[in-house]
């Protein structure tokens, strides 16, 4: 099973609608847990590039979530 990409830092930014922490939307976060091994693969090959577009998360401030 494809682990959670959550890190921790829940923060979406706002311009791209993406976490800072894991680079999801907040709809991939909420259906992770019910998504097809295959999708979560998807989702997850498409991190990488999507990090490198955003900014680094702040490093105070930080608002910790249940990992989903």
């Amino acid at each position: 099973m494809t682990a959670s990409p959550c890190i921790g830092v829940c923060q979406i930014e706002p311009s791209s609608g993406l976490c800072l922490g894991c680079a999801r939307s907040l709809q991939e976060i909420g259906r992770w847990r019910d998504a097809s091994e295959l999708e979560r693969k998807r989702i997850s090959a498409e991190l990488p590039a999507r990090k490198a577009r955003l900014p680094e998360p702040p490093a105070q401030g930080r608002v910790t979530q249940r990992r989903s």
